[in-house]
């Protein structure tokens, strides 16, 4: 089974598919890297080398007692990235695994990283606080925890339902999308199910945000039920510099299974678009930000 193991022994499983520029994929809690099967397909037939790993206590990844935090999820990435000497790479990360691709990113040595994308992403922070009025509330996350505790099975099988939209009028998510998320999230571990809620929610990641320095497209839908557009995408835009944010309309927080084309579509032309139409975009994306601020 391919494999790495970090610095503290903890095995951290993956695929590589493909050849060419490596674009590597960090999944959402509480899933694995088969949350990105669409994505890697269709850009390893693009012609790329397309990496995803199962973060630690997920999916076929060791399940220590320790490490689940952000620190060291960036950490694991980082290792990965060095074991397969990977550079020049693009950074893909959905909602806890934006948080771990901002993270690494502003900390990633020269060469490593050639561009970013954050979709449904938890940073800058999740947790409502007096410096963060858009935020959510400490009580729902307690409910989380309480719901994983209690009875994680279940738990997961409501979840979905927020996840992709399943409980809006006229939804036309399937039940095998439904159970797939089920069986993602019990492949990981109770106790990186409960403890990760902490480092998506109270992470504080806006200096990370802030030292982002490469290319970097922002997707979300405005529907978003489990990550509120205004406290992740609507402040990500104005925290990194050359940043492009595109707002899905009525799009789910699971959008990379539910938009798959459409995401796949625009992860494509980001790739693939020179540096100079990147700056050039972002430009109006930070003078439009700025209109909206005042």
């Amino acid at each position: 089974m391919p494999n790495i193991k970090t610095k503290d022994g903890t095995r951290i499983w993956y695929k590589d598919w493909g050849e060419g520029q490596p674009i590597v994929f960090s999944h959402g809690w509480p899933l694995c890297s088969d949350a990105w099967a669409s994505q890697m397909m269709f850009l390893a037939d693009q012609g790329y080398r397309c990496i995803a790993h199962d973060r630690r206590g997920h999916g076929r990844s060791d399940q220590p007692w320790n490490g689940n935090d952000m620190t060291t999820y960036a950490a694991d990435l980082a290792e990965l990235t060095e074991q397969l000497d990977l550079k020049d790479a693009i950074h893909v990360g959905h909602s806890t695994g934006g948080g771990e691709v901002a993270r690494y990113v502003a900390r990633a040595g020269r060469g490593r990283v050639a561009r970013a994308v954050l979709i449904s992403a938890v940073p800058p922070l999740m947790l409502k606080t007096p410096a963060n009025p858009e935020g959510t509330p400490m009580e729902v996350f307690d409910a989380i925890r309480a719901g994983v505790a209690a009875d994680q099975s279940q738990y997961f099988k409501d979840l979905s339902a927020p996840f992709f939209g399943a409980n809006r009028p006229g939804s036309k998510v399937s039940q095998g999308v439904r159970d797939d998320f089920w069986r993602q999230s019990m492949l990981a571990s109770i106790r990186a199910a409960y403890a990760c809620v902490e480092a998506f929610s109270e992470t504080d990641q806006t200096e990370d945000l802030k030292k982002i320095d490469v290319p970097t497209l922002l997707l979300q839908g405005d529907d978003d039920q489990i990550v509120p557009i205004q406290a992740a995408a609507k402040k990500q835009v104005k925290l990194i510099r050359n940043s492009i944010l595109k707002v899905y309309p009525g799009a789910p927080h699971g959008m990379p299974v539910t938009h798959a084309d459409q995401v796949n579509r625009d992860l494509l032309d980001f790739i693939e678009a020179s540096t100079a139409d990147l700056t050039r975009r972002a430009g109006a994306e930070t003078g439009a930000a700025g209109r909206e601020a005042r």
